[in-house]
């Protein structure tokens, strides 16, 4: 692939010419999207190509994420759980998801250890970035997976239920009532529960 002909990476680029979408950005070297990543050179050629397929510029903004996302929920409103996960993989605080950026994450969800990939619901989870999740963390993603599977019905009833829902998962994992979660409480309390870990476990064989 010439893309992979280039061994420039995304700090060799300025903001102008990261964000400028009318400019193609190039990835890092293949050798280099190996030694950071757990794919090897013909799965991530694959990948690329996809990508590329969906951003032709090489680079993906929040939008356009979400438009992406979208797709796959075509019944739900799917804008709120779209910026968790692309904040996640939003490695910089940018606005922009680069090439390495998805793919990097993508390792970590499909061929990391469970720890890692637990790191990484983590810190999706922890909507406020301040490395503890509380209750109102909690609250945003379980509204955001309502809205994502289109579970509302009665803006009353719903609201009932959200609450009750947060409230439940929450004390799960709040067992010394502190009222926040530390990820070390959270893999702990994750990797000693059968149903998420087999979750967790089945996206290594989504790639």
């Amino acid at each position: 692939m010439d893309e992979y002909s280039s061994s420039v990476c995304y700090s060799d680029y300025d903001d102008a010419a990261v964000t400028d979408n009318s400019r193609s950005y190039r990835p890092c070297s293949l050798d280099e999207l190996v030694a950071r990543t757990k794919f090897d050179k013909k799965e991530i050629q694959v990948i690329y190509q996809g990508f590329k397929q969906e951003c032709p510029s090489g680079i993906v903004n929040e939008q356009t994420f979400k438009n992406i996302f979208g797709q796959f929920f075509p019944f739900g409103d799917t804008s709120k759980y779209a910026h968790l996960i692309f904040s996640t993989f939003d490695l910089r605080s940018s606005g922009i998801v680069t090439f390495e950026d998805f793919l990097i994450g993508l390792s970590t969800l499909c061929r990391g250890t469970i720890e890692d990939r637990l790191k990484w619901v983590f810190k999706l989870y922890d909507t406020k970035k301040t490395g503890r999740l509380t209750k109102d963390d909690f609250h945003v993603i379980v509204c955001a997976v309502y809205s994502l599977l289109d579970n509302i019905s009665n803006h009353y009833n719903d609201y009932i239920t959200i609450q009750e829902h947060t409230a439940t998962v929450f004390q799960k994992f709040d067992k010394l009532h502190q009222g926040y979660i530390t990820i070390e409480d959270f893999i702990k309390i994750c990797t000693q529960d059968p149903i998420i870990v087999q979750s967790i476990e089945a996206l290594r064989g989504a790639i």
